[in-house]
């Protein structure tokens, strides 16, 4: 995906960074929700961080599958 008048992979660079964003964004606001939720005394404390460290298990699982995927991906 290049642009025309630009310099190669400027357009790859830019949906890479939207892509980053909308999963830090993502991430935030379900953390936000979590501790929202916390405080407002709907879970306890215990399930909070429950919650807390499988959803930080499933990003970091889902992303480093998705890197080998791109990588296994460019080998072919």
């Amino acid at each position: 995906m290049t642009t025309t008048g630009g310099a190669p992979g400027k357009t790859d660079r830019h949906r890479g960074l939207k892509i980053a964003l909308g999963v830090s964004g993502s991430f935030t606001a379900l953390v936000a929700l979590v501790m929202w939720f916390l405080v407002s005394g709907r879970i306890t404390y215990q399930l909070a961080l429950l919650m807390l460290v499988a959803m930080l298990g499933l990003y970091v699982g889902l992303g480093v599958l998705f890197a080998v995927y791109r990588f296994i991906d460019k080998l072919e």
